[in-house]
């Protein structure tokens, strides 16, 4: 037999596996009798796992929603997909998700075993994202992502390679403060040691971060917060694009096709108003185009006179290979 903290954990991996399980049963499962089951059950009670327990022939033990989320016992596989779906959830441009999943990833992988973070790093490695726009982790090593989440949460200072918007490539060594995910792109906050200045870094120009294994007293921001520092710092910066089109099909239609990269209100049944952030219009054309409806652009003018070029660019095309084709003889 087990001893009993090795099967206090085997009977908390049990219940989160199944809804519920007859009490003979999972007492055969984990090879103790019925009574002795009862006492492991009361063990997790006490460590504050909700365990509801059905009393009779049939009776049984079951996991119930708790007060707060208990620690989650799983096993590899699931450890894996975990390490992948919340890098996938580190990109996502719903407020508050792509930081939480940071958070939860950094935890994740701190922990995880060598060699599933083989098995995580491949299957990356394998895997070919659909990104056609700017989202939070476009171009951002997941690696990087959480190398510097760690450092963050640990106070530990941080080396890496940044390329500058002008391509100029430095090394840095900084005390980071905070992640800051804005207009879907993750910022550093961070405290420049060799510069003796605050400074905001882009993820997706920085490379090879890794820790130093030096602990530092956090330091005093000169702003309200990290977010509103990467605005103030941004503010000066040209601003993206706002592009905003009443679209003539349904928004349950445009949101499936094109609603990870923007907002789509309903205007009514059959129309609906698609809302887009973008550094350049090519995205928003394209997307536009994509959807297979006629469409209004409400603004900005650009993006219309972008259009109307490349319409009629495309129009010279299909002219050309009318007249090729018929000249050449083509079958």
């Amino acid at each position: 037999m087990a001893n009993t903290s090795t099967r206090t954990l085997r009977l908390l991996s049990l219940l989160q596996t199944h809804r519920y399980w007859p009490g003979e049963e999972l007492a055969d499962r984990l090879g103790v009798s019925v009574r002795t089951l009862r006492r492991d059950v009361d063990r997790l009670r006490e460590l504050g796992y909700p365990v509801e327990a059905q009393r009779g022939v049939d009776g049984g033990y079951q996991l119930a929603a708790g007060a707060a989320l208990p620690p989650l016992v799983i096993d590899d596989e699931e450890a894996v997909a975990l390490a992948v779906g919340l890098q996938a959830a580190a990109e996502s441009p719903v407020e508050g998700v792509a930081e939480a999943s940071v958070r939860v990833l950094a935890k994740v992988v701190q922990v995880m075993p060598a060699r599933l973070r083989r098995r995580v790093e491949a299957l990356r490695a394998v895997t070919v994202p659909v990104d056609w726009g700017t989202s939070a982790g476009s171009g951002v090593d997941p690696d990087a992502l959480t190398a510097v989440a760690l450092a963050c949460r640990d106070d530990e200072r941080l080396r890496f390679s940044y390329t500058a918007a002008s391509a100029h490539r430095t090394e840095r060594y900084v005390e980071p403060h905070r992640l800051v995910c804005l207009e879907r792109r993750w910022y550093l906050v961070a405290y420049d040691l060799d510069r003796g200045d605050w400074r905001t870094f882009r993820l997706d120009r920085l490379s090879a971060a890794q820790g130093t294994g030096t602990r530092f007293a956090p330091r005093t921001l000169p702003a309200a917060d990290a977010a509103e520092y990467v605005r103030a710092g941004l503010s000066g910066m040209p601003r993206p694009n706002r592009v905003e089109a009443l679209v003539d099909a349904p928004a349950g239609r445009v949101r499936a096709q094109v609603g990870r990269w923007g907002d789509v209100e309903a205007v009514d049944e059959g129309r609906c108003r698609l809302r887009m952030t973008a550094d350049s219009l090519d995205w928003p054309a394209m997307a536009l185009g994509s959807l297979g409806a006629e469409f209004q652009v409400v603004h900005p003018p650009e993006l219309r006179e972008l259009i109307a070029e490349w319409s009629a660019r495309f129009g010279r095309a299909a002219e050309r290979e009318g007249r090729g084709a018929g000249e050449s003889g083509a079958e």
